[in-house]
């Protein structure tokens, strides 16, 4: 059993930063592909980063060279670095472990924690 929690929501204007973390546990291998999506009401959830077992990095095309996405094996802890935030990045975050690595194939992912709030005011 995998149990994700993330942390690092929060309420930022535009332009600014935030930087979410979330920590793994239980048995998490570092072949796993994570990745963070989003999720605002009335819509479906949507892939933001993903990072494969191997380190390879895929990008949202609307947060591409903005976000960074990062992992931390040792820590079992995975990173999303968010700059220059727009209000259009206001969402639920989640983190999500064990995928097919595909932004658009959320629900191949087998777990994902309870989502962190980040809301960008113009």
């Amino acid at each position: 059993q995998v149990q994700l929690v993330e942390s690092g929501g929060g309420a930022v204007q535009a332009g600014g930063s935030l930087r979410l973390s979330c920590v793994a546990s239980g048995v998490v291998y570092d072949s796993y592909c994570m990745g963070w999506f989003r999720q605002v009401p009335g819509k479906e959830r949507g892939g933001v980063a993903t990072i494969a077992g191997y380190g390879i990095t895929t990008y949202a095309n609307s947060v591409r060279g903005r976000f960074t996405i990062s992992k931390d094996n040792a820590k079992r802890t995975l990173y999303l670095q968010m700059n220059s935030l727009k209000p259009e990045d206001t969402a639920v975050y989640y983190c999500a472990a064990e995928g097919a690595c595909l932004l658009e194939d959320s629900k191949s992912f087998g777990y994902w924690g309870q989502g962190t709030q980040v809301t960008v005011s113009s």
